[in-house]
C-alpha cells in the first residue's frame, strides 16, 4: 500500500516474546471471564510478591451466595478460636439417693449443629458429640439408675426462628436443618425427608428414650416439655461438639447451609448479645471491617439471602488476610477431591493445587480460593459471576479460570 510504513518481523517476533507472563496471564483470563455473559467480577492477587494479577469489575458488588460462608467461618475461627467447642449438658435441679434422681433434668442447648444420634454422627461427622455419650457421661458421673420428676428441653440460647431472612424465618429445605440451640439430628426425621416442628422438645424425647437405651428406669409418662434452664441448677453432665476448626470444615468444605446459619447465631449468642441471626451477622460485619478494613453487605450466614452484597476485592482481602491459618485453608474444598470441588478440575495441573469456595443461587456462580501457581507462589483469587442464564456453564468457565492460574509461572 502507497505511503504505509514497513513492517519489522522481527520485531513483531520480539514484541510477542517480551510479554510478561502477568500480561499472558491477565489476557487469558480476560478472554474467558467475557464467555460468562451476566455481570461478572474478578481479583487475583500473587500473595508472595503482594502483586495484583488481574482485575475486572473488582469493587462491584455481586450476590456471594455460599461464598458468604466465608465471612462467617473466619468470625468464628477468630472470635472463638480453634479450639473451642460448643457444649450440650444436662443439668438439674433434685436429690439424688442410691442413683434414684427425683427432680427435674434439663437438656440445655449450646448451639451445636452436629449433636444427635450416634448412627447420625457416624454416617455424618464422626465428631462424637452424641446423645448416647452424654447419657453415658450422666451414668458415669453420677451413677444413675433411675428418674422420677420431669425433663425439659432447653433451647433459649438461640431464638427460636427456625429459618433465615431469606426463607421469612421459618423452616426451609433450603436451610438443611431446623434451625434451634438444641437441634438433635438437625431436626429432620425419616432419612431426612420431614423436619419437627418443635426441636428442642423433640431432642429431649430423644433423650429420654437414650435414657431407657442405657438401662435407666424412667418413668413411662414422664412429663418431657420444653423451657429455659433457671438459675441455681446444677452441672450434672455434658458432651462437647467438635472443635472449631473442624466445625468450619463441616460448613465449608461441603458447603452446609445449616452449619453456618447455627454458626452465625453461635457468634450472635457470644459475641453479638443475642442467638440471632440479626445479632450474628452484626458482629461478623464489625469483625472483618476491624480485622480486615472491608465492609461487605450480608445479613445470613450462608448467603442464601439477596440482600448480601461483596466484591471480589474484599473477597480476596479475606484470603490474603486468611492464608496463613491452617484451620481457615483446610476447610475449603479441594480441586477433584474433595466436597463442592470434587467433581471439578479433574486430571488437570490445578487438580489437588487449588482450593476454594464455591457459590451458586439460581442466576449465580461463584468461585473463590487459592491456586499454587507452577512457579511455587500462591495465588488468592475470586470469581464472582452474576446474572447468568446456567450455573453449570458459568461453573466450568469458572474452573477453566482456575486452571490457568495453576498454569502461571511468573
Amino acid at each position: 500500500m502507497l505511503g504505509a510504513a514497513p513492517v519489522a518481523l522481527g520485531a513483531t517476533k520480539s514484541a510477542t516474546a517480551a510479554r510478561s507472563p502477568q500480561a499472558a496471564l491477565a489476557s487469558s483470563l480476560n478472554s474467558t471471564i467475557r464467555h460468562a455473559g451476566g455481570r461478572s467480577g474478578a481479583y487475583v492477587l500473587d500473595l508472595d510478591t503482594g502483586q495484583p494479577l488481574f482485575s475486572y469489575s473488582p469493587d462491584v458488588g455481586r450476590l456471594p451466595a455460599s461464598v458468604e460462608k466465608l465471612y462467617t467461618t473466619s468470625t468464628a475461627l477468630l472470635d472463638f478460636g480453634a479450639n473451642t467447642t460448643l457444649t450440650t449438658s444436662i443439668d438439674g435441679i433434685g436429690t439424688l439417693n442410691d442413683g434414684h434422681w427425683t427432680g427435674t433434668l434439663y437438656l440445655k442447648g449450646g448451639g451445636d449443629p452436629t449433636f444427635g444420634s450416634a448412627s447420625f454422627d457416624h454416617f455424618a461427622y464422626g465428631g462424637g458429640a452424641t446423645m448416647q455419650r452424654l447419657v453415658a457421661n450422666l451414668i458415669r458421673t453420677q451413677g444413675i439408675t433411675s428418674i422420677q420428676g420431669r425433663v425439659i428441653g432447653d433451647e433459649s440460647y438461640f431464638d427460636s426462628l427456625r429459618g433465615t431472612p431469606a426463607t421469612g424465618f421459618r423452616f426451609s429445605t433450603d436451610v438443611e436443618g431446623s434451625l434451634s440451640a438444641l437441634v438433635y439430628n438437625r431436626g429432620l426425621i425419616n432419612q431426612g425427608s420431614a423436619y419437627v416442628l418443635h426441636p428442642a422438645l423433640f431432642a429431649a424425647q430423644q433423650f429420654v428414650s437414650a435414657l431407657r437405651s442405657a438401662g435407666v428406669k424412667v418413668a413411662q409418662k414422664i412429663p418431657i416439655s420444653t423451657g429455659r434452664t433457671p438459675p441455681g441448677t446444677g452441672l450434672l453432665a455434658e458432651v462437647n461438639s467438635p472443635r472449631m476448626g473442624t466445625l468450619i470444615k463441616l460448613t465449608n468444605t461441603p458447603s452446609d447451609n445449616f452449619f453456618a446459619e447455627t454458626l452465625i447465631k453461635d457468634i450472635g449468642a457470644k459475641f453479638g448479645g443475642a442467638g440471632t441471626t440479626a445479632a450474628g451477622a452484626a458482629a461478623v460485619r464489625s469483625l472483618v471491617a476491624s480485622r480486615f478494613g472491608i465492609h461487605p453487605q450480608l445479613n445470613d450466614g450462608s448467603g442464601l439471602s439477596r440482600s448480601d452484597f461483596t466484591t471480589p476485592r474484599q473477597v480476596v482481602t479475606l484470603l490474603s488476610r486468611m492464608a496463613s491459618n491452617i484451620d481457615f485453608v483446610s476447610s475449603l474444598a479441594v480441586a477433584g477431591k474433595t466436597g463442592t470441588l470434587e467433581h471439578e478440575m479433574n486430571g488437570t495441573i490445578a487438580q489437588g493445587r487449588c482450593e476454594g469456595k464455591t457459590g451458586t443461587l439460581s442466576d449465580a456462580a461463584n468461585l473463590v480460593g487459592y491456586c499454587q501457581a507452577r512457579d511455587g507462589h500462591k495465588l488468592a483469587f475470586a470469581f464472582l459471576m452474576n446474572s447468568v442464564f446456567n450455573t453449570d456453564v458459568t461453573h466450568k468457565i469458572e474452573a477453566n479460570m482456575a486452571v490457568t492460574l495453576a498454569k502461571y509461572n511468573g
